[in-house]
């Protein structure tokens, strides 16, 4: 499975693509940073950060794209900007038929440090671990993209069980009358 992880920002818009199976070795394909100029109009801004994203679909052709859930913050100029360039990630990777993941970022944090609660530092010493890394990617929205990507490989092939399961319940249930009448 090869995934791109994406840490939505509209200054630094982490990105990094890991290829692996869970329960193997996996291997970094590539890591970097979308950049935007902060005086730059935000419209303009983001067409820098689709652009970006568009390079590394045609670059590294994942399977998946994995982007950080957006949450709130106190900031809200933050949370918009962050928002947005999520949403750019997102339509890019369906524009081309490449399911999209969100994760949360302490769902991230424990998928690859084993708490929800990690720091940075934390985060970026695994990823440089479980990638076989001789330094953790910087900045740290790099090594969070990164561990996007590693999460969602390591919790996919879980996920996708649980979708097949409640759909398949969801089918062998019979359909409910609405109540007051009879069928």
């Amino acid at each position: 499975m090869r995934v791109l992880g994406v840490d939505p920002g509209l200054t630094r818009c982490g990105v990094g693509v890991v290829e692996g199976v869970a329960g193997r070795p996996l291997t970094m394909l590539g890591v970097g940073v979308v950049r935007t100029p902060a005086d730059a109009e935000p419209a303009h801004r983001l067409v820098a950060v689709e652009q970006g994203i568009e390079t590394w679909l045609d670059e590294h052709r994942p399977e998946y794209v994995a982007v950080e859930r957006v949450f709130s913050q106190h900031n809200v100029r933050t949370v918009m900007g962050t928002a947005q360039a999520s949403a750019v990630a997102m339509l890019c990777a369906a524009r081309r038929g490449i399911p999209v993941a969100l994760h949360t970022p302490s769902e991230v944090k424990a998928a690859v440090t084993g708490t929800g609660r990690a720091d940075k530092a934390q985060v970026g010493a695994m990823v440089t671990r479980l990638l076989r890394l001789d330094a953790p990617p910087k900045p740290a929205d790099a090594a969070d993209a990164l561990a996007l990507a590693i999460c969602h490989i390591w919790r996919a092939p879980a996920q996708n069980r649980l979708q097949q399961a409640v759909a398949l319940h969801a089918a062998r249930k019979p359909p409910v009358a609405p109540r007051g009448r009879t069928p």
